[in-house]
């Protein structure tokens, strides 16, 4: 479990055009002590289409800020969780062609410490309807699973089943299956 995960992967649900920024993000697989697995669901009807997801909690890192400060950071306000962080799991980079964006994904393996209040931003709430998920990690595969009904499912799947499955694999090898 030394080797950290390093996928590379294409939209393959819209047309490649060109891309004009990169967009550095820090996520999280996150779980507590009973091994239920926290995510994000959002609701979604924008350019990408009508939709609702389960995502990894995480955000863009802010300038300046490191991935460490950036994940907690970002699990604090879209979570209201505090976290150890167990190790980083690794980077996924994608694309989403339609908004010409590169993403370098940076997944972490976080422990929940503690609970307190979530600090949404207005877009969160407004537009993406931000809400938490706790899943067990069979309810967490189906729940990916089910969203590839639309294109943006299709891609956020791709990006984080394989990063799902990693932490699966290091929780056991940490805790026993």
């Amino acid at each position: 479990m030394d080797t950290e995960l390093k996928l590379d992967l294409q939209d393959t649900q819209w047309q490649y055009e060109y891309v004009d920024h990169d967009r550095m993000i820090a996520r999280a697989i996150v779980y507590d002590e009973d091994g239920q697995f926290y995510f994000v669901r959002a609701r979604r009807d924008d350019d990408f289409g009508q939709a609702t997801l389960i995502e990894t909690a995480g955000g863009g890192v802010e300038q300046g800020e490191d991935l460490l400060t950036a994940i907690k950071r970002e699990l604090k306000e879209e979570l209201g969780v505090q976290v150890e962080i167990i190790c980083k799991i690794g980077v996924v980079s994608d694309y989403y062609n339609l908004i010409h964006r590169h993403n370098m994904n940076h997944y972490f393996l976080c422990k929940i410490i503690s609970f307190g209040e979530k600090n949404l931003t207005q877009d969160e709430i407004e537009s993406f309807h931000l809400s938490t998920l706790k899943l067990s990690y069979e309810e967490a595969v189906r729940e990916y699973e089910t969203r590839t009904n639309t294109k943006l499912g299709t891609l956020v799947a791709n990006r984080e089943l394989p990063v799902l499955y990693r932490a699966k694999e290091i929780i056991d090898c940490l805790y026993g299956p």
